[in-house]
């Protein structure tokens, strides 16, 4: 061995043991590559212990440390927290176990515009950090398809703007609602994935007097998916969603089944003496 190659193997060693005597690992999963601006960015974080100590974070008496750091991919600056509260459920774990806990990193950082970023759990234990990969995720617009306002009596200034986006989702089309406050009330900015969608026929969204919101969007030829929100002045939540067929096609599709249940229908046949 050269002494370039000895200086470079004794220059990983270390690294290399460090990596194979690690007794506690950080992982985090997240959802989905891309997100649509407005939506929570969902993930999952799994911790292993291997140590001969417990590990907990989020109780009184805890004295670890656990938390997701986030990065700009333009420049690697790194975001400053909008939120004191936790970025998971409070855990315990005991030598020789894991856990998986879920996380909303939207709640913590304002990511309310499109761009690259990059997520790094962190666990804090006796003041050594242990660290997971990097782990990078677009966040988009989407393509807008259509929008509603709505308006609140007694409520001056304050205005709700509800906005249909289409974006490619697990190699299928989806359809998402944003919604987006602006006035006296600021209730955040939140947006919800209504599923699967056909773009051959353009969704609708309904604004009724009592705050009810409803979506239509069909889902296949001959079904449409009816999403319902509850739209309040002190914010929004999800109600109920449906499966309802399209009044123009369930007819031509019972027709379809009966023939195929009925073998399919068979010509007349009259003797060749008749011609009527």
């Amino acid at each position: 061995m050269n002494m370039k190659l000895a200086s470079l193997a004794l220059f990983a060693a270390p690294f290399a043991a460090l990596a194979a005597t690690s007794e506690i690992t950080v992982d985090l999963k997240l959802d989905y590559d891309e997100f649509v601006v407005g939506e929570s960015v969902g993930a999952v974080v799994n911790i292993v212990n291997v140590s001969p100590d417990n590990l907990s974070a989020g109780y009184a008496d805890s004295e670890d440390r656990f938390f997701i750091e986030l990065f700009r991919s333009r420049d690697m600056s790194q975001l400053q927290r909008i939120s004191n509260g936790p970025f998971i459920a409070p855990f315990l774990i005991k030598p020789n176990e894991g856990q998986k806990l879920a996380t909303r990193i939207a709640d913590l950082y304002d990511m309310r515009f499109p761009g690259r970023f990059l997520a790094r759990p962190v666990l804090v234990h006796r003041n050594i950090r242990y660290e997971g990969q990097l782990r990078t995720f677009d966040v988009v617009p989407g393509m807008r398809v259509a929008n509603a306002l709505q308006m609140f009596v007694n409520h001056d200034g304050l205005r709700r703007e509800f906005e249909l986006v289409s974006w490619n989702r697990g190699g299928t089309s989806h359809l998402f609602i944003t919604t987006r406050d602006s006035g006296t009330v600021d209730c955040g900015y939140q947006t919800f994935d209504l599923g699967e969608m056909m773009k051959v026929t353009r969704p609708t969204i309904s604004i009724m007097p009592t705050g009810e919101i409803v979506v239509l969007h069909r889902i296949d030829p001959d079904s449409f998916v009816r999403s319902e929100f509850w739209s309040v002045p002190d914010g929004i939540e999800f109600v109920r969603r449906e499966l309802v067929q399209d009044p123009e096609t369930a007819g031509s599709k019972r027709v379809r089944e009966l023939y195929e249940e009925s073998g399919g229908i068979k010509a007349k046949k009259n003797p060749w003496w008749k011609f009527w």
